[in-house]
């Protein structure tokens, strides 16, 4: 008993050490728009991104058969879904649409995603994440083009970390360790960039965030839209995530003039303690509905609006400030990343962490 205490003391330091990214939300319709650099991300909030990679090769390599687990029992996909060797990516800070490798992309969005201090199998299960999504998202556009992507697949922001990064940024950001943290990334995504999660043949929507609230919130809550694999699960290492609890505090000047910035709209009462009421919660705790002043507002409209770190949130007025108490960072939806950290140090292995994430989802290797 003694030993387990002292490993989890251990745990919980380790994790508060640890910076992490949230997927940020970006897109209303699930089938189509969400963003994961989000964190997902976006999208809803990125934070300070620790890693990256993007090489320059212009094909991408399955790993050998050494390197895939063989207890999964996976099912091979041969050519159902096609093989995309590469995705043109609309850089958001050029403007321009770049030529990224799949195995530049994969690499690069495991060093955005994740600290380079996160274990192995969680970099694992981001990568196969990541690769889902990216596939996806390129299938639906090139049967259905966004005359705002210019042609691209979807965009990016490797300037700035978001979505991916590149392999020279992030040795730069890494220093000394440069070589030890890269060469950690890349083995990691490369040893998993075969396989894919789909459900019923299709790849999914695979979002993911950066700390949720010990449970994970229905795909439902946050865009118009559902899927079976996206749906709450439990994820109790989040409780030891440092970036669990957050607060953001306003006058009621500020708040005023944002809110009233934001939706045209909208009339607030005299009294502030008067302007928001919250009319319903989802099971995980995120604010589905709430009025403010004369408007009913979904929780993300808040948390656009004030810059929030997610939509589980209370309101707190004392005097002429209104504080809003923050739990989670994200959106909430999918695998936490934080979670699956967490997880893989249980001894969780890739493929146990998405399959507990994406519920029903079945991971394949692409052939």
């Amino acid at each position: 008993m003694r030993l387990s205490a002292v490993l989890i003391f251990i745990l919980a330091v380790l994790m508060i050490l640890i910076p992490v990214t949230a997927l940020k939300n970006t897109g209303q319709t699930l089938p189509v728009t969400l963003s994961p650099s989000q964190s997902q991300s976006s999208q809803s909030a990125s934070s300070s991104r620790q890693e990256e990679s993007s090489s320059s090769q212009d094909t991408a390599e399955l790993p050998d058969s050494g390197s895939r687990p063989t207890s999964l029992g996976e099912e091979s996909l041969g050519e159902e879904i096609p093989l995309i060797e590469s995705f043109r990516i609309l850089n958001q800070s050029t403007g321009k649409v770049e030529t990224v490798s799949l195995q530049d992309y994969v690499r690069g969005a495991v060093a955005a995603e994740l600290p380079a201090t996160f274990h192995e199998e969680a970099m694992k299960a981001q990568a196969v994440a990541a690769h889902t999504y990216a596939l996806r998202q390129t299938l639906l556009q090139r049967e259905n083009p966004d005359p705002q992507l210019k042609g691209a697949d979807f965009a990016a922001d490797p300037d700035n970390l978001k979505g991916y990064a590149r392999e020279e940024d992030m040795r730069e950001r890494f220093g000394d360790m440069a070589d030890v943290y890269w060469n950690k990334i890349t083995q990691a995504a490369d040893s998993v960039l075969g396989y894919l999660l789909v459900y019923e043949g299709e790849p999914i929507l695979a979002a993911y965030h950066s700390t949720c609230v010990g449970i994970t919130e229905d795909a439902s809550n946050v865009w118009s839209g559902s899927a079976p694999y996206l749906v709450p699960v439990e994820s109790p290492g989040d409780l030891l995530s440092p970036s669990l609890e957050s607060t953001a505090t306003f006058t009621t000047g500020e708040l005023r003039k944002i809110l009233t910035d934001s939706f045209a709209d909208l009339t607030l009462p005299e009294d502030p303690t008067q302007w928001f009421t919250i009319l319903d919660r989802s099971s995980s705790g995120y604010v589905v509905l709430m009025e403010v002043g004369n408007l009913t507002l979904h929780g993300k409209d808040i948390r656009t609006a004030l810059g929030l770190k997610s939509t589980n949130f209370k309101i707190l007025s004392e005097g002429d400030t209104i504080t809003f108490e923050v739990m989670g960072y994200g959106h909430g939806v999918g695998m936490s990343q934080y979670g699956a950290d967490y997880m893989a140090r249980q001894g969780s292995t890739f493929d146990e962490i998405l399959t507990h994430y994406y519920t029903g989802a079945q991971l394949v290797l692409q052939q």
